[in-house]
């Protein structure tokens, strides 16, 4: 039996208030888990910068964290593919505690090599936060995918934006604590992740994923185990499909590789240790209001004029965010911030896009596995970018960092050109 709006199924729950109940839940806990994600965001690479004495090292605490929630997406989507979302997200989530409390320890420790395994597996808050865009949409009628999409990754505003401006307090609580400042930050995200992987294991119930699953005909049993790589070829198949791969990651790359240098492109401004961190918890928050504040409006636009109109606004602004933001000065914050808002507000358009191409090219039981498969390669494409963004800043500064990261944007283009020529044809 189909779902319909508003109706229940032989099951018994009525899905449309399961989705609205499931909507609130996730973007409940995505919220609280942005505060986390974010103040270790802005901490994380001046830490390891400290640790190993160099602005190259930098880029490989954030590429650690991204690379992370690129490898850990995998295996989370295979544990919601086989128990459900529930379990996948708070397995995730505890993952993240434990990368916190590593972090810590290699902080204390003065270890580069430990506190890069820290932030590996803290950057499975990360996959979780990505994770959870597609659990909303698992119940949704194709017309509001987009919609349900955007709703959860509007709800990390909250703690996006208040995150950053954490670090100078997280850094107080770690000198509190007899820790290196910039660990406390760390401290305060373990408690976060914590609380939110209890509130996703005791109410997101009864389990989306599992009841679209029954919903759509099945026992809500899980499906034969599918390759990830062949959930990614059923997605590319399709143009849309296609488009919407492509989409996901390059917008997620270009991100990345221009917001994880800013914070050590800003540093080299000069002043106090506490001063600098806060102008640079001021930008990264307005950076981060760009990509999630936005969202709502971005979900209804996908839905009333198409995702592929959406992906080529998203890529114009990455292009433009880059422009701005590369051609400022370390002591220009006010550029910075410019470059940065477009930057969030290209990437939001680009993976709420995306990510709606990528559910819809693929039925319900593949779904998990090619989301997770998806989420791999943007995590793989955002790490290979804040790898070279160390060794970038520290030969051409950071107007080359962003020119290398702009032309990322160019094979989007490519895409979206044969997509939409192929859809002219078709007319």
């Amino acid at each position: 039996m189909r779902q319909t709006s508003g109706m229940r199924t032989e099951a018994g729950p009525d899905v449309a208030a399961v989705q609205r109940r499931t909507v609130r839940v996730l973007s409940g806990g995505v919220a609280l888990a942005g505060l986390g994600v974010t103040v270790g965001i802005t901490a994380g690479g001046l830490l390891a910068r400290d640790v190993a004495g160099t602005d190259s090292a930098a880029g490989l605490g954030q590429t650690a964290g991204v690379l992370g929630a690129a490898v850990l997406a995998v295996p989370l989507a295979r544990i919601s593919d086989r128990a459900g979302r529930r379990a996948g997200l708070s397995v995730g989530y505890l993952l993240s505690v434990v990368g916190a409390v590593v972090t810590v320890v290699a902080a204390a420790a003065s270890s580069l090599v430990l506190l890069l395994v820290g932030l590996f597996l803290f950057g499975s808050a990360t996959a979780c936060g990505l994770q959870a865009r597609y659990a909303a949409a698992d119940l949704a009628t194709p017309e509001h995918r987009g919609r349900a999409l955007s709703l959860v990754v509007w709800a990390t505003t909250v703690g996006s934006v208040l995150g950053p401006n954490l670090a100078a307090p997280g850094a107080d609580l770690g000198t509190a604590l007899g820790l290196p400042a910039l660990a406390g930050a760390f401290v305060v995200s373990a408690v976060v992740f914590a609380v939110v992987a209890v509130v996703l294991l005791t109410l997101l119930r009864p389990d989306p994923l599992l009841l679209a699953r029954r919903t759509g005909g099945g026992t809500g049993a899980p499906p034969p185990r599918t390759a990830t790589g062949t959930a990614l070829r059923a997605v590319w198949a399709t143009p849309s499909g296609r488009l919407g791969l492509v989409s996901v990651v390059v917008a997620h790359s270009v991100m990345v590789g221009v917001m994880v240098m800013t914070p050590v492109h800003m540093g080299h401004a000069g002043g106090a240790e506490e001063a600098v961190l806060r102008v640079v918890g001021l930008v990264i928050s307005v950076h981060v209001a760009g990509m999630y504040l936005f969202s709502p409006l971005v979900g209804m636009l996908a839905d009333r004029v198409g995702a592929p109109t959406v992906v080529a606004l998203g890529g114009a602004l990455l292009l433009v965010a880059a422009a701005v933001a590369g051609t400022a000065d370390p002591s220009e914050s006010l550029r910075l911030g410019t470059g940065l808002l477009f930057l969030g507000v290209g990437w939001s358009c680009g993976l709420i896009a995306g990510s709606t191409l990528v559910t819809g090219a693929v039925d319900a039981d593949l779904r998990p596995t090619a989301q997770g498969g998806t989420d791999l390669l943007m995590g793989l494409g955002a790490a290979l970018a804040g790898v070279v963004g160390g060794p970038l800043l520290a030969w051409g500064g950071f107007g080359l960092v962003s020119a290398v990261s702009a032309t990322l944007v160019l094979p989007l283009g490519v895409v979206w050109a044969s997509v939409a020529l192929r859809a002219q044809r078709s007319r």
